[in-house]
């Protein structure tokens, strides 16, 4: 089951260990997906923000 994450910093963190990002860009929102070894975690942001974020994570990045 995935897990949903509301602190930026936190899925920042944790994206160290994780093996990928999925990014998917809606109209109204942008879902990160994060896959650790053990989890899936996601965190919706709104568009405008999403690509600070994204620059920050320390993972391979796929665009969906």
């Amino acid at each position: 089951m995935p897990s949903e994450i509301f602190n930026v910093d936190k899925f920042v963190e944790m994206s160290a260990i994780a093996k990928y990002c999925h990014v998917k860009r809606l109209k109204e929102t942008v879902k990160l997906k994060l896959r650790t070894p053990s989890r899936l975690y996601t965190l919706k942001v709104e568009p405008i923000n999403s690509d600070e974020i994204i620059k920050k994570l320390k993972c391979e990045i796929r665009e969906l």
